[in-house]
This record gives C-alpha cells, sequence and structure tokens, in this order.
C-alpha cells in the first residue's frame, strides 16, 4: 500500500547504542513514564522509584518497545524546573532501568546538562521537545554521545503565519540544519510533528490529517498524541477517557507512515498498532 508517496519497504537502522531499531519494518511503541509531580495526565503517579520502575516494567511486558522518562512536566501551564531539580527526579530511574530492562531508553529533555548527565549514565536517546533551538549546547551533547535524537515541533503561541505544514516543516529543517552542523548523524535523526504544542485542538487535528507529508524530509517520525486535548474536545472526555481516541491516532499514524507511537497506554496501542502493521505494511 503506498500513501502520499510513502514507500513502507524503507529500512533505517537506528542504533541506540547496544540496541537495533528497524524502523520501516514495523511501528515501534514508546511508553511514557513521567517521574513527574504535575505531568498533565499521570502528573504525580510515578514519582517513587518503585512504583516507577515497576510501570516501567509493565509497559515492556505490554509491548512496549522504547521507555520514555520524563522529570518535567510540558503541559500547558507547567511549573519549569532547573537542570538540577530534572537530573535528581529522572536519574535514579533511569539508572535503574538501564541495569534492568533490555530495550532502549530515552529521556525526555530540552537541557543540554540533563542530557549530557543523563547520557552518562547510559541512555539510550534523547527527544527534545524544542527540537534543538531551546539549549544551544544540546546538539553538541548529542554529538558526541552518537545517540538518536527525536527533533520535535514546538512554538509559542499557536498563530501561524503561513500554512501550518509548510511551518512545522521549516522548523524541523532548521532543527535538521542545527544536528548536522553539530555533528549528529543523519541516521540519528527522528522527527516529531509536536501534536499539542503551539497548536490548537482545531489545528492538531489538521495536523494529524497531513502528517504523511514529513515523509517527504526523509527521517523516521514519532507520533505523540497520547491523550491530547485534541481528543478530549472531539469526544468532550477528560484524559483519563480518551484511550480509543489514542487509537484512533495511531491508527491514522500507521497509515501515514509513521515509525514511533509515543503512548501511555502500552497494551491496547500495541494491539491497534499491530493489527494495522498487518493491514498496511504486511507484518
Amino acid at each position: 500500500m503506498k500513501n502520499h508517496h510513502y514507500d513502507f519497504k524503507r529500512k533505517v537502522e537506528v542504533q541506540c547504542r547496544e540496541h537495533t531499531l528497524s524502523l520501516g519494518s514495523r511501528t515501534y511503541i514508546m511508553g511514557i513514564l513521567n517521574v513527574t509531580p504535575d505531568s498533565f495526565s499521570d502528573g504525580g503517579k510515578f514519582t517513587q522509584l518503585q512504583s516507577a520502575v515497576e510501570h516501567a516494567k509493565e509497559m515492556v511486558s505490554q509491548g512496549a518497545d522504547i521507555i520514555d522518562i520524563g522529570g518535567e512536566s510540558t503541559r500547558p501551564g507547567h511549573t519549569p524546573i532547573d537542570a538540577e531539580e530534572e537530573i535528581a527526579r529522572v536519574l535514579p530511574v533511569l539508572e535503574k532501568l538501564v541495569q534492568e530492562l533490555d530495550i532502549p531508553i530515552s529521556v525526555d529533555t530540552t537541557k543540554a546538562l540533563v542530557a549530557n548527565k543523563v547520557l552518562e549514565a547510559g541512555a539510550h536517546m534523547v527527544n527534545d521537545i524544542w527540537g534543538l533551538q531551546k539549549d544551544p549546547a544540546m546538539a553538541q551533547v548529542l554529538a558526541r554521545y552518537d545517540v538518536p535524537i527525536v527533533i520535535m515541533h514546538n512554538q509559542e503561541g499557536t498563530d501561524y503565519e503561513g500554512d501550518i505544514m509548510e511551518e512545522i516543516i521549516r522548523f524541523l529543517k532548521k532543527s535538521v540544519s542545527i544536528a548536522l552542523d553539530a555533528g549528529i548523524r543523519r541516521e540519528n535523526i527522528i522527527l516529531d510533528p509536536g501534536i499539542g504544542f503551539g497548536k490548537t485542538a482545531d489545528q492538531n487535528i489538521q495536523v494529524l490529517a497531513r502528517l504523511c507529508e514529513l515523509n517527504e524530509l526523509g527521517f523516521p517520525v514519532l507520533l505523540g498524541a497520547s491523550r491530547k486535548s485534541m481528543i478530549g474536545k472531539i469526544l468532550a472526555l477528560e484524559k483519563d477517557q480518551r484511550l480509543e481516541g489514542t487509537l484512533s491516532t495511531s491508527v491514522i499514524g500507521v497509515m501515514s507512515g509513521v515509525d514511533i507511537v509515543r503512548v501511555h497506554d502500552v497494551k491496547e496501542n500495541y494491539r491497534a498498532v499491530k493489527v494495522a502493521d498487518a493491514i498496511v505494511r504486511g507484518v
């Protein structure tokens, strides 16, 4: 099945240190592990070391291919924290997971200091919601450790001068240039359109409808739409009632050529994506 010039036979081997992701062969599941007291969806549930580790292991048993640890909430109106606080939240969990799990561990951060610390401690990849454009030192840190980076589109406010996808692609191209200029290898770059960041609910819907346009850039794509307010607006449901809506976005992602879906509810998304992959990719 072809979709807007997307070749579902395309394969990209992404090396996360000792782990290899064969992107293009199937859709990978990234399980969200928030170790923040104020995360928008599950804030405060996994701030204790043991509960965080147990939740990560549960997600792996349900089909997670990657665990993404977040130490600072990115929800609208969140309280910013400094690098030291973020490291104090993330590092103990990361150190345990690197020892006890046999899959890549990603850390969600915008700070070069945090990235350097977690990569030193064995993290396999970094997820930057500001696409290397917030902290000028971030790209150099990632180049030094030679690990994958998820580059996400973001902006302050929701005003777009022109077509929203053209603006997102322009931002992502700038981030890719920053990455390549710093010495990050092309094979280590993954793009994320940033559903829920710098966009209204209607704009998020438009981006999801046009996801396949990102494939023209030639990089793997990650989709993070799990439990987002756009789903809440469509269904008039609170964040803990948005599972079915999330599954819809994951399946749309597979049909649009997305390589990784970042989700809270691993078991259900794993099943939905597996069926979608069988239909779309024939795997």
